[in-house]
C-alpha cells in the first residue's frame, strides 16, 4: 500500500495533485486502509489508473518494490531487506511472514531479468547509500571495503570479522582459497543480512553469530588465517571491569579509554599463528598517552607489520581520517618483524589509487618507535621529498599559463532567460521525497539519480540554486550538505538534459579553476620556498628589468 505522498513521488507530481485527482476523477482509487487523515491505497490499483490516465512517469520495478519496502516496514530498511531476501533465497518466512502480493509480484518481476543474489546485492547498494547518508547503522563505507580488500587480499584459510555488519568486509577478503568465513555482531538484523549476503555469494560457508564479541565471545576457540575489522570507536564502556583477568589481554589490559586497543587485541587474539589482523582504529590511537604500555608490548614483540593513514572520507559515520593497522603473529621463535611499515596516505584521492608512492613509505626500525610516547602515526615518520625547485617551478608555470588560455573557451555561451524568478513559478518537488522513493541516492559525496526520467546533472546544478543554498544555510550562515531541505523545478527529461548540458559543462570550468587555483598556489609555494632557501633565483633578463 502506499499514501498519497507516494503516489505524487509515483507520478513526478506534488501532493496537492494527487489531492486534486481523488476530487476530480470518480475512477481514482479508494482507500483500502489507513485513516481519512492519511489514506492508503493499492500500489498496484494506482500504477494501473496512472497508466490508463497516462500521468506521472514510468517506475522502474526496482523503484516500485524500494517503495513498497517503505511504506511495509518504514525506517526499519534492515528489517524489509531481510524479509525480501529469505524470500529470495526461498527461507521459510521469519517474524515478518509472508511477504504481501504487490511486493512478491515486484520481486518477480526483478528476478526475471537478474539473478536473486545480484537483485538482493542491487538493494543492498540502495540500502548502503541510504544509511551511509544517516549514519544510522554501523556499516562499513565502500570506499573503506575497497581498503581492506587491497591491503589485506584474500584470506588463504579462514577470515574472521568481530564486528561484521553486514558482512562486507568477510565478502571482501573471501577468494579462491578462502575455507570459511566467521563474523560476530550485536545487531541481530545486520547479522540475517550478513548470512544472507554470505549464502547467496558463490564462494566458502559462513558461521555469523550474535552478540557483543568483547563481552560475549561466541567464538573463543577461532584462530583464523586473516581477521579484519572495523569496530565501533570509543566506546565509552566496553566491559572493562567485567573482563580484568580475560586470556585475550596479551600485551596488557586496556584502559577503560582504549576500546580501540582492547578490539585490536581481541583481533590478535583470533589470529592464527602465521595469521594476519588488519583493524581500523583512529589517529589517536597511535599516540594517546594511555595506550603507550600496550603500544610498546606490540612493537617490542615484534607484532606490528604496518600502520597506514587514510585520506578522510573513509569512514561512513563520521569525517575522522583512519589507520589501517596491521598486525601478525609470528608462526615461530625468530620470525617476529624487524621493522614497521609506515604509509602515508591522507593526501591522495580517498576514490584514487591505493598504492603508496616511493616518498609515502618509511620502514622504521623497531628502536626508533620505542621512544617515550612510543608515538606510531605515520605523519611522524614520513616526510616530503625536496623538490627538483628549477624543473619543479618551470613545468608549474607552463602548466599554468597552458590551463588559464583554456579555461575562457569551457565557459559555455547562455542567452537571456525568461526572468529572474521565473524558475520559481514551477510546480517544485521535494528532493527528500525523491531520495525516500529511492530515485536519488549518493555515491560518496556525490548525489546521482537512480531513475531515467530524472537526469543526475540537472538535480545537481539545482541542489545548487540559490535558493536550495538558503534552506540549507543556518542563522548563523553556516551552509549545510542536507538533501532534506532541496526543492527541484519539475520539467520533462529533455528539458532536464538541456540543462544539465550546461551544468555539466560549468563543472567542467569550475574543476579545471580549482585545479589552475592548486598549481598557483603550488607555484607560489615553491616559488617562495626557492628563492628563499637558494635553490632560486630572480630572472634579471625579465623584460622591464632596469
Amino acid at each position: 500500500m502506499v499514501t498519497a505522498a507516494q503516489i505524487a513521488r509515483l507520478a513526478g507530481v506534488t501532493r496537492a495533485a494527487v489531492a486534486n485527482w481523488r476530487r476530480r476523477h470518480d475512477n481514482f482509487p479508494t482507500p483500502v486502509g489507513g485513516t481519512a487523515a492519511g489514506p492508503l491505497f493499492s500500489l498496484s490499483e494506482v500504477e494501473n489508473w496512472l497508466t490508463g490516465q497516462r500521468k506521472g512517469r514510468e517506475t522502474s520495478p526496482e523503484v516500485a518494490l524500494w517503495q513498497s519496502l517503505r511504506t511495509a516496514h518504514g525506517d526499519d530498511m534492515t528489517a524489509a531487506l531481510a524479509h525480501i531476501g529469505s524470500t529470495l533465497s526461498g527461507d521459510e518466512p521469519g517474524e515478518s511472514g509472508e511477504v504481501p502480493d504487490e511486493l512478491s509480484s515486484a520481486v518477480d518481476r526483478l528476478v526475471e531479468e537478474r539473478s536473486a543474489p545480484q537483485l538482493f546485492e542491487d538493494l543492498i547498494s540502495r540500502y548502503l547509500a541510504s544509511v551511509g547518508r544517516s549514519g544510522a547503522q554501523a556499516v562499513s563505507s565502500p570506499r573503506l571495503v575497497r581498503a581492506f580488500a587491497h591491503f589485506a587480499g584474500t584470506a588463504d584459510g579462514s577470515a574472521y570479522d568481530p564486528t561484521c555488519g553486514i558482512g562486507s568486509l568477510l565478502l571482501a577478503v573471501a577468494g579462491p582459497r578462502t575455507t570459511l568465513l566467521v563474523g560476530q555482531d550485536t545487531h541481530t538484523g545486520l547479522v540475517r543480512l550478513a548470512r544472507l549476503r554470505t549464502g547467496f555469494a558463490d564462494g566458502p560457508p559462513a558461521q555469523v553469530e550474535v552478540g557483543d564479541s568483547l563481552r560475549d565471545d561466541r567464538l573463543p576457540g577461532l584462530r583464523a588465517q586473516l581477521v579484519v575489522c572495523d569496530p565501533p570507536l570509543g566506546q565509552p564502556d566496553w566491559g572493562r571491569e567485567d573482563l580484568l583477568l580475560d586470556p585475550r589481554w596479551e600485551l596488557g589490559v586496556p584502559p577503560r579509554a582504549e576500546s580501540d586497543l582492547a578490539w585490536l587485541q581481541h583481533c590478535y587474539f583470533h589470529t592464527a599463528p602465521g595469521g594476519r589482523t588488519i583493524i581500523t582504529l583512529p589517529p589517536s590511537a597511535a599516540y594517546r598517552k594511555s595506550g603507550r604500555r600496550i603500544r610498546s608490548e606490540l612493537v617490542r614483540r615484534g607484532l606490528l607489520v604496518s600502520v597506514t593513514a587514510l585520506p578522510a572520507g573513509f569512514a561512513s559515520s563520521h569525517s575522522m581520517p583512519l589507520l589501517l593497522w596491521e598486525l601478525r603473529r609470528p608462526s615461530m621463535p625468530g620470525d617476529e618483524v624487524r621493522s614497521v611499515r609506515m604509509v602515508d596516505l591522507t593526501a591522495n584521492d580517498p576514490d584514487g589509487p591505493l598504492d603508496p608512492a616511493p616518498n609515502q613509505i618509511a620502514d622504521v626500525p623497531l628502536i626508533n618507535l620505542l621512544r617515550d610516547d612510543v608515538d606510531l602515526s605515520p605523519t611522524t615518520y614520513i616526510t616530503a621529498a625536496q623538490p627538483d625547485y628549477p624543473d619543479e617551478y618551470a613545468e608549474l608555470r607552463r602548466a599554468v599559463r597552458e590551463q588559464l588560455r583554456e579555461l575562457a573557451a569551457l565557459l559555455p555561451t547562455l542567452p537571456a532567460g525568461s526572468g529572474a524568478g521565473t524558475m520559481d513559478e514551477l510546480n517544485a518537488i521535494d528532493v527528500s521525497d525523491l531520495v525516500q522513493a529511492g530515485l536519488v541516492a549518493t555515491e560518496g559525496s556525490e548525489t546521482i539519480s537512480t531513475s531515467d526520467q530524472l537526469d543526475t546533472d540537472y538535480l545537481r546544478g539545482f541542489l545548487r540554486s540559490a535558493g536550495n543554498t538558503r534552506r540549507n544555510t543556518s542563522s548563523t550562515g553556516t551552509h549545510r550538505a542536507d538533501l532534506r531541505g532541496a526543492q527541484l523545478p519539475q520539467m520533462d527529461i529533455d528539458q532536464q538534459r538541456r540543462y544539465g548540458e550546461v551544468f555539466r559543462e560549468l563543472g567542467e570550468f569550475e574543476r579545471r579553476i580549482k585545479e589552475v587555483a592548486k598549481m598557483s598556489d603550488r607555484a607560489a609555494r615553491l616559488a617562495y620556498d626557492g628563492l628563499t632557501n637558494g635553490a632560486l633565483a630572480p630572472d634579471v633578463t625579465r623584460e622591464g628589468d632596469k
